[in-house]
C-alpha cells in the first residue's frame, strides 16, 4: 500500500482555514494556494537523494550537498491543479512541467483524457501530479494511469483536500504512488462534494463563480 501523508505545519492549518471561509477573495485564495504548493512541496520532496561535492567557500573547502538522481516534473490536472504549479516552482525552479486533462464521459461515467503534454524527459523524472481536491479519486487515479501508460515509473500524488474515498480509490488503484495533503476531510455529500471542503477549487481559483 502507498503511503499517505498529511502534511501538519501550523502554517498549513491556518492557511488552508483562510481558504475555506466563503468570504475569502479570489486573489487571496490564489495565493493562500500557492503558498502551501511550496509548503508541501518541501515535503514530496523530503527523500530525493543527494551527493556529496566538494565547493570552495570564502573560508576553505568544504564538502557539501546536492541533489542527485532525478529531475522533478510537475503534472497538474486541468484545471485547478494549474493554481498549484508556481508555490512549487517557486521550490524547484528547474522543474518541467506538464498537463494532463480530462473530462467525465456522461454515459460511461469514466474519464476520458482530452489533452496529455509531458515533458519529453518524462521518464526520466520523478512525476509530481497536483489538483487541489481529491474527492471520488477517479480523476486522480485515471491521469496517474495515463501517465503511467506513457512509461513514468516515479509518481507522486499532491492534493490540498482529501476525502477517505477518493484516498481509497487511489490507493487501491495505484499502491506504488504516495499520497500528499493538506488536511483529510470528513466525507463527500451526495453531489460528491468534500464535506467541510472549500467549494469548487477551480472556480474559486479563477474567479469563474
Amino acid at each position: 500500500m502507498s503511503k499517505f501523508t498529511v502534511v501538519n505545519h501550523p502554517l498549513i492549518a491556518h492557511k488552508i482555514t483562510m481558504m475555506r471561509q466563503t468570504d475569502t477573495s479570489t486573489k487571496d485564495f490564489r495565493q493562500l494556494l500557492e503558498e502551501i504548493s511550496l509548503l508541501m512541496a518541501y515535503e514530496v520532496t523530503r527523500d530525493l537523494p543527494v551527493k556529496d561535492i566538494e565547493i570552495e567557500t570564502p573560508i576553505c573547502k568544504t564538502i557539501g550537498k546536492e541533489i542527485s538522481g532525478r529531475a522533478i516534473g510537475i503534472v497538474p490536472i486541468l484545471r485547478a491543479g494549474l493554481g498549484m504549479v508556481n508555490g512549487i516552482l517557486t521550490l524547484v525552479p528547474n522543474a518541467k512541467v506538464g498537463h494532463i486533462g480530462l473530462y467525465r464521459d456522461p454515459k460511461t461515467h469514466q474519464p476520458v483524457e482530452y489533452y496529455c503534454k509531458l515533458p519529453a524527459d518524462a521518464t526520466e523524472r520523478r512525476i509530481i501530479v497536483v489538483d487541489p481536491m481529491l474527492a471520488t479519486g477517479g480523476s486522480a487515479a485515471a491521469a496517474i494511469q495515463f501517465i503511467k501508460d506513457r512509461g513514468c515509473t516515479d509518481i507522486k500524488l499532491m492534493c490540498l483536500i482529501a476525502a477517505p474515498e477518493g484516498v481509497k480509490v487511489v490507493q487501491d488503484a495505484h499502491p506504488d504512488v504516495d499520497i500528499y495533503v493538506a488536511a483529510l476531510d470528513e466525507k463527500l455529500n451526495e453531489n460528491a462534494y468534500i464535506v467541510p471542503g472549500l467549494g469548487d477549487a477551480g472556480d474559486r481559483i479563477f474567479g469563474t463563480k
